[in-house]
């Protein structure tokens, strides 16, 4: 998937991710997008609980820029990499034992507003080892209502015992 990366209009407590979470909700294996520092920077890692693992690499990455994270699963390690025009940088965790179970887009925002425009997800691609397809094909929860958003249909593939959705663009606006 490709994130655009918005601009960030000062240093603050702006985090911008996707991630996936097991089925025991113990925490969240995802790429954040960090504006702490007053320029952005994005790594890899697991929050916030069983087990403590440290951080991935990461970079800084530009306004207006694209970064593209790939997650796979490989044996006992969830692997993730991450490039925009300038960098690439690649991490394995071992979290291959967890079970994903849920796809997350979020934002979180302390002490700060949605003052960076809208939130951009291009090209969001998600195989499952089922072949279910209403996963990807039902509305996606929107947790308290809390973003506007836009979406294109989703298109559905399923070959090989696996289901692989497409998402060409997912808009995130604002707060609803």
């Amino acid at each position: 998937m490709q994130m655009v990366v918005p601009t960030l209009p000062r240093a603050g407590v702006y985090y911008l991710w996707p991630g996936l979470q097991d089925t025991g909700n113990t925490g969240v294996y995802q790429q954040v997008l960090d504006g702490r520092s007053g320029t952005w920077w994005i790594g890899s890692g697991w929050c916030c609980s069983n087990p403590s693992l440290p951080w991935g690499s990461g970079f800084n990455t530009a306004n207006g820029g694209t970064v593209t994270i790939t997650n796979t699963l490989s044996g006992a390690n969830w692997r993730a990499t991450i490039a925009d025009s300038s960098h690439s940088v690649a991490d394995s965790f071992a979290l291959g034992y967890k079970n994903m179970n849920q796809a997350i887009l979020a934002i979180e925002l302390t002490n700060v507003s949605w003052d960076f425009g809208q939130l951009v997800w291009n090209n969001v691609v998600m195989v499952m080892n089922t072949t279910s397809t209403a996963w990807c094909t039902s509305a996606p929860e929107n947790y308290n209502s809390a973003t506007r958003y836009t979406s294109t249909t989703p298109r559905v593939v399923v070959s090989g015992g696996k289901t692989t959705c497409t998402i060409d663009k997912i808009v995130m606006q604002g707060p609803a």
